[in-house]
């Protein structure tokens, strides 16, 4: 089965070239003209085992938030229409990773209802050219773009925020590709309503 998915999206304010391919191993070509986002995009493909294209144009002339909310659309759709239908899915996963002194723990369920959950603090306003409370906003798009009940809290009291956002995305990869593995004893969906 051939689990990829490919979605261009334009608007006035991103241009958004994307592709997905959920049993890759984890080669990324990404360029947002953000260079931390860039970073963090290509953990999430190295640590998840991702494929990832993700070429994007944005409005960086007026902030870095359309560019990083867009991305975060355009890959939930990506993730929705790469899995499919879902059958023989795990459907739920979840870590809890150590970044330094940051501890994120990331869980996820691919019920095709959208709810998003976090609690993550920062005590810096920005990395690089990241601004960090686009962090919240990223993972809400993902989230409600793909159709996915998604937690990412922080366990730690303090932190670093490089280490904080870091660890939140590679724990989303980690969770997200044990949600999307094949388990044989799962033969139609894992749901009692028989559709998710």
């Amino acid at each position: 089965m051939n689990r990829t998915a490919s979605i261009t999206r334009i608007t006035s304010e991103t241009k958004i070239e994307m592709m997905i391919n959920i049993d890759g191993s984890g080669k990324a070509e990404v360029n947002t003209g953000i260079g931390f986002f860039d970073h963090m995009l290509n953990s999430f493909a190295k640590h998840g085992f991702f494929d990832l294209k993700c070429i994007v144009d944005g409005d960086l002339e007026v902030d870095c938030h359309h560019t990083i909310e867009d991305t975060g659309i355009v890959l939930g759709e990506c993730i929705k229409k790469a899995i499919g239908d879902k059958k023989g899915i795990v459907r739920y996963g979840s870590c809890i990773l150590p970044m330094d002194e940051s501890l994120i723990l990331c869980a996820l369920d691919l019920s095709g209802r959208p709810y998003f959950v976090t609690d993550m603090k920062f005590q810096a306003e920005r990395v690089g050219g990241y601004d960090t409370e686009m962090v919240k906003e990223f993972f809400y798009a993902v989230s409600y773009s793909c159709g996915m009940n998604l937690h990412i809290k922080q366990l730690s009291n303090d932190g670093n925020a490089h280490h904080i956002i870091e660890g939140a995305y590679k724990s989303f990869a980690k969770a997200l590709d044990q949600a999307t593995k094949h388990d044989p004893r799962i033969t139609d969906v894992l749901s009692t309503k028989g559709s998710l």
